[in-house]
């Protein structure tokens, strides 16, 4: 049964629509079915098999979008990464037992074929069903990269059904399953898909003005340095409908700030995880971050505190680490959360709490708090050592314009000891021109 003949059927209704545009060069949707036909038999003549593991690596370029498609329709285990994901790595990569490395970052394809180690039990699955394999790794912020395991299919069946189609520039990273969700909601509708060739907020808006952009996803850590640095001010970014964001929490000052910034564009809440797939979300309004989770093919509950999560179209398992899954079937996803009522709001990871002296510390909590004075850009909150309370609570601070250190240390420790616990008031002030972020554009706590 061909995966990807819905795909080609829509390309076929309209061939002549742009589908990619990439480092300036751009093709049509009759051009991109063209493209796949030839990477199917680049992929025959190599000798790739169905079922084999195949590492894809290299961005949305339509090569790469062609030979994602060619191999989801040879039903190949499919490892995408970008170049600066496979650098990173090193020996997890030996974890997923590659067959093939397909370098498409360039502008023809490079097949190698490699050493393979056992094949992963999870492999057999996919292979018994005659489907395709997606592998993604997590972030590894809370240790090594977990390797996760789904069967390309069931994420798959989402796109199906038709959505709005909107020109997006696909911010979110070809090895992150938000970026590909995004790709494949855009191939499914027609869209025209615009592909950033860096991620500064600079090179974003000229994009965005460049391309009529109406669709912008992101996560909060880059709308932050939007804001920052004021990029937008040079650029008319009339076009753009709506910015989705997700990935890592917002804080409430960053939404409010967007929403003056950008009265008449929608900002939409997302929730999702590499190893379920992207879940609706509906805000109980525009300012909130409340939402409600679910959809189709999704189940949520709240357990002591954390969300969990059952849904159709959760990975399988992860290659090298335990199971995360209850034995009902829900998945815990390490989100602590509030409820009221349906509605849940997140309050970070589990594992970036801060034990104070037997006190948990939300970093999420003290950043929106830091957000409020008026002296401070952006934060970011993480725990130290410290011999006597466990840990201690410490913040990177960038300074709004016009502002000296000393005053904005006074402003900090005022609103923490009025809005804070003392054991959240951070005990250490760092001054910082800019925040990290991860290859993935989600900010870096700093660990010890």
């Amino acid at each position: 049964m061909s995966q990807i003949q819905f795909l080609l059927d829509r390309f076929a209704s309209k061939p002549e629509a742009p589908a990619v545009v990439f480092r300036g060069a751009s093709v049509n949707y009759g051009e991109l079915s063209a493209a796949i036909a030839q990477q199917q038999q680049a992929l025959e003549a190599a000798g790739v098999q169905s079922g084999v593991p195949v590492i894809l690596r290299g961005d949305y370029s339509a090569l790469a979008v062609s030979m994602l498609l060619a191999l989801i329709e040879r039903c190949c285990i499919i490892i995408p990464l970008t170049p600066e994901a496979y650098d990173s790595l090193g020996a997890s990569i030996d974890d997923v037992a590659p067959e093939w490395l397909i370098d498409v970052s360039k502008t023809e394809a490079g097949f190698e074929k490699l050493v393979a180690g056992p094949l992963p039990d999870l492999y057999k699955i996919v292979i018994e069903r005659a489907a395709p394999g997606l592998v993604l790794f997590t972030s590894g912020s809370s240790g090594k990269p977990k390797a996760v395991v789904h069967d390309f299919s069931k994420l798959m069946e989402k796109f199906h059904a038709n959505r709005p189609a909107m020109i997006t520039l696909n911010f979110l990273l070809f090895d992150h399953w938000g970026g590909l969700n995004t790709l494949l909601h855009c191939l499914s509708n027609l869209c025209l898909i615009v592909v950033p060739a860096g991620r500064s907020p600079e090179q974003v808006c000229a994009l965005v003005a460049a391309h009529r952009i109406e669709l912008l996803p992101a996560t909060p850590s880059f709308l932050s340095m939007l804001l920052i640095s004021k990029a937008y001010l040079g650029h008319d970014l009339g076009s753009l409908k709506l910015i989705t964001y997700g990935a890592e929490p917002m804080p409430e000052a960053t939404l409010r700030n967007l929403r003056k910034v950008f009265p008449g564009i929608e900002l939409r809440q997302t929730y999702g995880m590499i190893e379920l797939g992207v879940l609706r979300a509906k805000s109980r309004s525009p300012d909130s971050l409340w939402v409600k989770l679910g959809g189709e093919g999704y189940n949520v509950r709240v357990v002591d505190g954390m969300l969990q999560i059952r849904a159709d179209s959760a990975m399988l398992g992860y290659i090298n680490a335990p199971s995360p899954f209850t034995e009902d079937g829900f998945l815990m996803t390490g989100d602590l959360v509030e409820t009221d009522g349906e509605w849940i709001r997140v309050l970070g990871r589990q594992s970036d709490i801060i034990n104070v002296g037997g006190q948990k510390v939300y970093p999420a909590e003290v950043e929106a708090v830091l957000l409020d004075c008026p002296e401070v850009a952006d934060a970011v909150v993480y725990g130290e050592p410290n011999p006597l309370l466990g840990k201690i609570v410490c913040a990177q601070v960038i300074l709004r314009e016009g502002f000296d250190e000393a005053a904005v240390r006074s402003g900090i420790r005022k609103l923490g000891k009025e809005r804070l616990q003392p054991f959240m008031i951070p005990a250490k002030i760092k001054f910082v021109t800019e925040i990290a972020q991860s290859h993935r554009l989600k900010r870096v706590r700093a660990r010890s």
